[in-house]
C-alpha cells in the first residue's frame, strides 16, 4: 500500500496485556490522533497479573483486576481486538500477518509480554494467565501434598498461598540459594527461615527429574535419588519473552527483543516494551530484561513519549515486590549491578538491604518486613538511586538516620 493510500496514521500494538494497553492509551493522553488497534491472544481484556501468584490464590473467588474496561477504550478511540494471533511481522509491507488476517501499520508497538519457562516433565502446572491460577486455585481447595519447582518469586508466592490453605508444601530449587537471580542473599535467607516458621520445606541444590501418576497421586523422581509422594506439582522458574515474531522478522533479539533508551528496536518503525524487550540500564548501562508490572507500564509511557516526538531516555528505576505471608519483599534498582553492600537492621526485626556500584553510587535497595515503614524507606531509596545518590555507607547502616537526609 503507498503511502497517499494509507489514510490516517496507524499504530498497531500486539499485545493487549497491561503493557500494550497503557502504551495504547498514554499515546492518547500524549495527543496521537491517528488510528490505534490493540491485538490481544487472550479472550479477556487487560487484567492485573501479580494477585494472580499472590493473594488471589489463597482467595475462595477471586475477580480479575482490570484497569480499563472496552468501554475506556472505545471512547479513547482503541481499536481492541481480543482472541487475535499474530503469526508474523512484514516490515517491508507495514503488516502484521494474524489469524484474523493482515493488519497494516505505520508504526509498532510489541508487547507480546513473556511465558512460563518450561521444565520438559509431565503432570506439571505452570502459572501465567488467570486460566493458570483458576486450575491451581482448585488443586489447592482440595489441600493434600504440593511440590514447587522453583524458588523465586512466584514459586515461593505459591509456596506460602498454599501453605495458608493448609497444604503440605515442598520447594525444591536447583541453585544453591532461593532468590538468586534478583534477591541478595541475606534478604533471601530471610525469607527462607519465614518459609520454615510456616511449615515449608525449601531444598536448593535439587532438581526434578521425572514425575508419574500412579493410583494415590504423583511421584516426583529428585536429582538427589529421592522420591515425592505428591498431589500436585507447579513450577515457577523463570519466563521466557514472547520473542518468536520479532526473531522471524529480522529484529535484532538477545534474551528479549533489544531496543535503545528510547524503547526502539533494530527497525525505525518499531518499538518494543515490557517482559519482551531487553533494553539499556540507565544507571550500569548494562543491558537488562525486567519482569515487573510496574516496569512494564513505565516503559508503555517511555514508547508513547518516544512515538509522540519526545527524545528522553527511559531512567525509570526498576521496582518489584513479592507477598511472603503477612510480610511484603520489595526491591528498587537492580542488586546485580551492586558490588558493595549494606545492610540495615531494624529493632522490629525488618532489614532493608543496599547495594553501591564501585563509584559508591546506590544501584539497589530491598527489604523484607511488616507495615509501611519498610515501603516508604524503599520509595526513599527509590529516589535516591533515581538521583545517583553516593551515600556514607555507615549512615546508610544506622537505623537511627532518616534515609531522607542522605540526599
Amino acid at each position: 500500500m503507498s503511502e497517499s493510500t494509507r489514510g490516517p496514521e496507524q499504530v498497531v500494538v500486539v499485545g493487549a496485556g497491561e503493557c500494550g494497553t497503557r502504551a495504547a492509551m498514554a499515546l492518547r493522553e500524549r495527543g496521537f490522533t491517528g488510528e490505534i488497534t490493540l491485538l490481544g491472544r487472550e479472550e479477556v481484556i487487560a487484567y492485573e497479573r501479580p494477585p494472580l501468584s499472590k493473594a488471589a490464590l489463597a482467595a475462595d473467588d477471586p475477580e480479575l483486576v482490570h484497569p480499563w474496561t472496552e468501554e475506556a477504550l472505545a471512547e479513547a478511540g482503541i481499536s481492541l481486538r481480543l482472541g487475535v494471533e499474530v503469526t508474523a511481522i512484514d516490515r517491508e509491507g507495514r503488516t502484521v500477518e494474524t489469524t484474523d488476517g493482515p493488519v497494516p501499520y505505520d508504526r509498532l508497538v510489541l508487547a507480546t509480554g513473556a511465558g512460563p519457562r518450561r521444565l520438559g516433565l509431565d503432570h506439571v502446572h505452570y502459572l501465567r494467565t488467570h486460566a493458570d491460577a483458576a486450575t491451581l486455585r482448585d488443586l489447592v481447595r482440595r489441600g493434600g501434598r504440593l511440590l514447587v519447582v522453583g524458588a523465586g518469586f512466584i514459586g515461593l508466592e505459591i509456596a506460602a498461598g498454599a501453605r495458608e490453605r493448609g497444604m503440605e508444601v515442598v520447594v525444591v530449587e536447583a541453585a544453591d540459594r532461593a532468590l538468586a537471580r534478583m534477591v541478595p542473599s541475606v534478604v533471601a535467607d530471610r525469607v527462607v527461615a519465614l518459609h520454615a516458621e510456616h511449615g515449608v520445606t525449601v531444598r536448593t541444590g535439587t532438581t526434578v527429574t521425572s514425575v508419574e501418576r500412579h493410583a494415590e497421586g504423583l511421584r516426583a523422581a529428585l536429582s538427589t535419588g529421592e522420591g515425592l509422594e505428591v498431589d500436585a506439582v507447579v513450577a515457577g522458574v523463570g519466563a521466557a519473552p514472547h520473542t518468536e515474531i520479532a526473531s522471524a522478522a529480522g529484529l535484532l533479539v538477545e534474551d528479549g527483543i533489544v531496543v535503545d533508551e528510547q524503547l526502539r528496536t533494530s527497525d525505525p518503525r518499531i518499538w518494543a516494551a515490557g517482559d519482551c524487550a531487553a533494553f539499556p540500564d540507565a544507571r550500569s548501562g548494562h543491558r537488562v530484561r525486567v519482569e515487573s508490572w510496574r516496569s512494564a507500564h513505565d516503559q508503555a509511557v517511555t514508547v508513547a513519549a518516544s512515538m509522540t516526538g519526545g527524545q528522553e531516555p527511559h531512567v525509570a528505576v526498576p521496582w518489584f515486590w513479592s507477598d511472603q505471608y503477612d510480610q511484603m519483599l520489595q526491591t528498587a534498582g537492580l542488586p546485580t549491578t551492586a558490588v558493595t553492600e549494606v545492610v540495615r537492621e531494624r529493632a522490629d526485626g525488618s532489614l532493608i538491604h543496599f547495594g553501591l556500584d564501585a563509584g559508591g553510587r546506590l544501584v539497589a535497595a530491598t527489604s523484607l518486613g511488616r507495615g509501611p515503614v519498610v515501603a516508604k524507606d524503599i520509595r526513599v531509596a527509590e529516589q535516591l538511586i533515581a538521583t545517583r545518590a553516593t551515600p556514607d555507607p555507615a549512615a546508610l547502616a544506622d537505623p537511627g538516620v532518616a534515609l531522607r537526609s542522605l540526599r
